[in-house]
């Protein structure tokens, strides 16, 4: 989440590093459900960009959720930025081009997080459909180049989009144009983290062939079925990727802090002021050799900012967050969260998802990764198609829902929250190839009627 913490006690020893992240171990009783979503926001007529300022731009929908849910207001330099719930823990922000994200609250069920979101989602329209602001449940923006794409007004952007194109070729569609659904969730112990950790990293080409649906840029189609997954392979590879450390011995809390320690820096945040210390690491910066701060030490603060600019495809916080899925329309949003809490919060499907997984090597993980974005189910790992693991870890997540037993007012249990990737296994094919047909087909060659079929 981008509210930037404010922590400012000076860091003495690596061991605080370590101990802020061992911070996140609680037992299985206050295991919590986080789900975080973006949403490209259109204009309803003509299907535009919107732009920050204006009586119907992304600063007016944020001061009219503001007025309505009665959330505070994050400001940076007198420009809302986002909102905070103050009681429930959920927050509301904006990305680079003015994607809109619901941090959700931690909470203990999918049917919670279904709730939240169906709420969320009244509470955006009521205030968005007046100012003539759609919303899209798409990996990437289908239509729009670069150039069109406003910037918000904040200073950690400015210096990302100075720093990007330094280190990879999609840095700014990154930023710009792309749109992610992911799930946060907790672990019991060092050892229980590092086994979710393992299963999920090796395991997010199954989440990412599951939600593809970016199959077009500008308009046209352009060669993947998860673009945004694509963007993620050349973005900035010091900061992204499969860790292939994490799966060698002696992986714990302290090996991840010896990562992020080399992982190059992007800003400093002192009171309102963002300073660009981009590319220097923050084992430097620990060293009191930060060229923007000679002879200073980094705050906690500094700290948990740094982890939040690190972007693997598994990252480890407080909590583990998975991300390796597109964005997605509303009615499949909470398909993510329960398909992880069913793989991962139930020990035996875990220990089966281990089996699948345990006798990958790394180049084969990567391999992996490396085709899911063009191929999607029909990449393969040693002899076997993705189409197949991924069967086979729904029916594991299945399972594993069902005998967590959270049954909702109707006697109902989590799994039901499965069933459109039930519907994707059974079609045999990924959003983004039912999408490409209706391309081919109805839609006679166009994206427009995205705007329409995949609004939220």
């Amino acid at each position: 989440m981008a509210r930037d913490q404010i922590d400012m006690t000076p860091l003495q020893s690596r061991d605080e590093l370590v101990a802020w992240l061992e911070a996140g171990v609680k037992p299985e009783s206050e295991f919590r459900i986080g789900t975080e979503h973006e949403k490209t926001p259109f204009t309803l007529e003509g299907h535009r960009p919107v732009p920050y300022e204006g009586a119907k731009g992304i600063g007016a929908l944020l001061e009219g959720m503001k007025l309505l849910l009665g959330w505070e207001p994050i400001m940076e330099r007198g420009n809302i930025i986002g909102l905070y719930d103050v009681t429930g823990g959920g927050a509301i922000s904006l990305e680079p081009g003015g994607q809109f994200e619901l941090s959700g609250a931690p909470v203990e069920t999918v049917h919670q997080t279904q709730s939240e979101l169906m709420a969320h989602l009244a509470q955006v329209r009521e205030i968005a459909t007046p100012l003539g602001i759609g919303f899209l449940g798409l990996g990437m923006t289908p239509s729009w180049s670069r150039a069109q794409i406003p910037m918000m007004p904040k200073g950690r952007y400015k210096i990302m989009t100075n720093y990007m194109p330094k280190v990879g070729k999609y840095g700014l569609d990154m930023m710009y144009r792309t749109c992610t659904v992911q799930t946060n969730l907790d672990f019991a112990s060092e050892a229980d983290m590092v086994k979710k950790l393992r299963v999920s990293l090796a395991l997010q080409p199954v989440a990412t062939a599951l939600f593809a649906n970016s199959p077009f840029t500008e308009g046209k189609p352009n060669g993947f079925l998860s673009f945004r997954s694509e963007i993620w392979r050349d973005t900035d590879n010091a900061r992204s990727g499969m860790l292939p450390f994490a799966f060698e011995d002696g992986m714990g809390f302290e090996r991840y802090v010896d990562y992020a320690l080399d992982v190059p820096m992007f800003f400093v945040k002192r009171g309102d002021e963002y300073i660009d210390v981009s590319g220097s690491s923050f084992r430097d910066f620990f060293a009191g050799k930060n060229p923007a701060f000679p002879g200073q030490r980094p705050t906690l603060s500094d700290w948990a900012n740094h982890l939040s600019t690190i972007f693997p495809e598994v990252r480890l916080k407080r909590y583990l967050e998975m991300r390796g899925a597109d964005g997605v329309p509303w009615g499949r949003l909470p398909a993510l969260p329960a398909f992880w809490v069913g793989l991962l919060y139930d020990n035996d499907s875990l220990d089966a998802a281990w089996d699948i997984v345990r006798h990958w090597t790394a180049p084969e993980r990567q391999a992996l990764r490396d085709d899911v974005p063009r191929f999607g189910f029909k990449a393969r790992i040693k002899d076997r198609y993705l189409f197949e693991i991924a069967k086979e870890c729904l029916i594991l997540s299945h399972a594993g829902l069902r005998r967590r037993g959270r049954i909702d007012h109707l006697g109902r249990d989590e799994s039901r929250y499965l069933e459109p990737l039930e519907r994707i296994i059974e079609a045999g094919r990924s959003p983004a190839e039912e999408m490409l047909e209706k391309f081919n087909g109805p839609w006679n060659g166009s994206v427009e009627p995205a705007y329409r079929e995949y609004a939220f």
